[in-house]
C-alpha cells in the first residue's frame, strides 16, 4: 500500500504536494525534498560560496516549508517560493558570518570519467574563467545571473523573488553580461567559444 501512495505522490504537482504537506503528509514532504533539494543546494552554494553550510541552510528551509506550507497562497510557483525561503536563510547565514570560501583547488581535481585529459583540461580552464568573471560581478548582478541562467527563472519570477521591478532585473542582467564580455575579451576569449 505504501508503494501505491509513493507512486501517486511522485506524479503530483508541486502545488498538490504543498497542500498535502500542509495537512501533515510526510510522504509529500519527502517527494518535494527529493524534487528540489539538488537545485536548491546549487543555488545556496553559488549564493554563499559556503560548502559547509549548504546542507544546513537547505534543511532549515525545508523545515520552514513543513511548518508554513499552509501559508502558501499560490501567487508564485512553488520553486520560486522555495528559492525565496532558501535565499532568506542563506542571507541570514551570511549576516552571521558563516561563509567559508569553496576550495577551488579541490573542485578542479574532480574529473569527468567520460572525458579524455585534453577535454578535462579545456573544461577546467573554461569553468575557471567563467567563475573568475562571475566573481568580479557585484553581488546583486551575480545573483541575477544565477537565477536566470543557472536556476532558469524568468525575469518576472526573479523580479517577484527578489522584490525588485522587472526593469531593474533587465538592467542588472545587461550590465552583468557586458562586464562578463569585457572580462572574457581581456582574457582573449570570444564569448561564442564558451
Amino acid at each position: 500500500m505504501t508503494k501505491i501512495i509513493i507512486k501517486a505522490s511522485a506524479a503530483q504537482s508541486d502545488e498538490n504536494l504543498i497542500e498535502a504537506i500542509a495537512e501533515g503528509d510526510p510522504i509529500a514532504m519527502r517527494m518535494l525534498y527529493q524534487r528540489h533539494c539538488a537545485f536548491l543546494k546549487r543555488f545556496v552554494l553559488r549564493l554563499t560560496d559556503d560548502v559547509s553550510s549548504v546542507d544546513d541552510i537547505v534543511s532549515e528551509a525545508f523545515l520552514d516549508v513543513w511548518r508554513r506550507a499552509g501559508t502558501f497562497e499560490g501567487r508564485s510557483q512553488v520553486t520560486t517560493w522555495l528559492l525565496a525561503i532558501v535565499r532568506h536563510k542563506a542571507h541570514a547565514t551570511l549576516r552571521r558570518g558563516g561563509a567559508v570560501q569553496l576550495d577551488e583547488d579541490v573542485a578542479e581535481t574532480i574529473e569527468d570519467p567520460s572525458d579524455d585529459p585534453e577535454i578535462t583540461v579545456s573544461k577546467l580552464r573554461r569553468d575557471a574563467l567563467v567563475q573568475r568573471c562571475l566573481e568580479q560581478l557585484r553581488p546583486a548582478h551575480r545573483q541575477i545571473v544565477d537565477l536566470i541562467y543557472y536556476q532558469e527563472k524568468s525575469v518576472r519570477q526573479v523580479s517577484h523573488l527578489i522584490g525588485i521591478p522587472a526593469s531593474t532585473v533587465k538592467t542588472r542582467m545587461f550590465y552583468a553580461r557586458n562586464r562578463i564580455a569585457r572580462q572574457l575579451g581581456k582574457e582573449g576569449v570570444d564569448r561564442a567559444s564558451l
